[in-house]
């Protein structure tokens, strides 16, 4: 793990409730997925190639239109709100500074406009289809009025994953609630009306995108199949998630998921999270062929740790410490890696 991210970490756990510390840092089952996640960066060897001009290297990249600083994004996590007052405000702003875009969560703590006047840069907004699609739509539409870029369709969640540790002193249902109540027409008749739909399809993918006219990108793939479907079904981009291991326990760690993926993906952009704690991680993830990376859980550490600062500290870190593992990989950008530079190792742990 870097070591600014560790220290945010620790930083955060002296502030935080015991409670609110492991609502966040939680799995689901036995945390099995969880403590995979990170660990399989580790199970990829590198190649790097000598006798470049690594003199200057450049880490920013295009995405969907979005100009950033690297390919590091903020991950869409819930409830921002109890680790700071300013809540995804503030991750926003961090976000922002450091040059990257935070995916807002739906479940998010902080009212969508307030999110959005929060940064200048570029944002995006998860979907979840709740069983009120009236519901869901009415939210969706004010986050593409408060200026969202792209809708991220989460697809892992039918239902929300037993997560191993208590944490009785949280209530989530009372901070989200009150956001999905906070905009016109959108108080919600019940608890189960904002749950996901657990009937929803790949044909969800191609009503979105046409009712609201923004790309979408869905989250939660694992296999090439589903990758295949959803791009069939007008899918802009994919996510390599398990969800933080927050869902299915056992299931794949993302890094062993991606190069299937993108195999399948034909071109189309891939995206992972899960587990990722520094620069070389990043580096494994686009040698697997990742057009990017999320982090979540790093980022609340951040801004549990210095609000908005902290944020964009943590941002900075992993930005910084990828542009020194490009050059030392003998590469001067995220496009520019060298041809085979990521390789298993003969013993992987899954």
């Amino acid at each position: 793990m870097h070591p600014v991210l560790r220290a945010q970490e620790e930083a955060a756990a002296s502030v935080l409730p015991a409670d609110v510390a492991d609502y966040y840092a939680g799995g689901s089952g036995e945390e099995e997925t969880l403590e995979a996640n990170r660990a399989a960066w580790h199970d990829f060897a590198l190649r790097p190639s000598v006798l470049r001009d690594v003199s200057a290297v450049d880490t920013g990249v295009t995405l969907l239109g979005a100009s950033l600083a690297a390919p590091i994004l903020v991950a869409p996590t819930a409830l921002h709100g109890l680790a700071h007052p300013d809540g995804e405000a503030a991750t926003a702003a961090g976000a922002a500074a450091a040059g990257s875009l935070l995916v807002v969560s739906a479940r998010s703590s902080v009212p969508i406009e307030t999110v959005a006047s929060a940064t200048a840069g570029p944002w995006w907004f998860q979907a979840y289809a709740m069983r009120d699609a009236g519901l869901s739509d009415a939210l969706i539409e004010r986050a593409v009025r408060a200026g969202a870029s792209a809708l991220v369709l989460t697809g892992d969640t039918p239902y929300v994953g037993v997560k191993a540790r208590s944490t009785p002193g949280v209530d989530p249902n009372a901070l989200h609630l009150a956001n999905l109540a906070s905009g016109p027409g959108l108080a919600p008749r019940s608890l189960d009306s904002v749950l996901q739909d657990p009937s929803i399809t790949e044909a969800t993918i191609g009503r979105l995108a046409e009712r609201h006219g923004l790309p979408v990108l869905v989250k939660g793939v694992l296999r090439a199949d589903d990758a295949e479907r959803c791009i069939a079904a007008g899918a802009a981009g994919l996510l390599v998630s398990n969800h933080g291991g927050r869902q299915l326990d056992r299931a794949v760690p993302t890094a062993h998921a991606l190069a299937e993926v993108v195999a399948a993906a034909g071109g189309v952009p891939v995206l992972v999270d899960g587990g990722i704690r520094s620069g070389t991680d990043v580096l494994v993830a686009l040698g697997l062929g990742a057009t990017a990376v999320l982090v979540g859980r790093p980022v609340v550490w951040g801004l549990a740790a210095d609000g908005a600062d902290g944020v964009e500290r943590c941002l900075r870190a992993l930005r910084e410490d990828l542009a020194h593992v490009l050059a030392l990989a003998g590469a001067t950008s995220p496009g520019d890696l060298p041809a085979g530079l990521v390789r298993p190792r003969r013993s992987p742990r899954w």
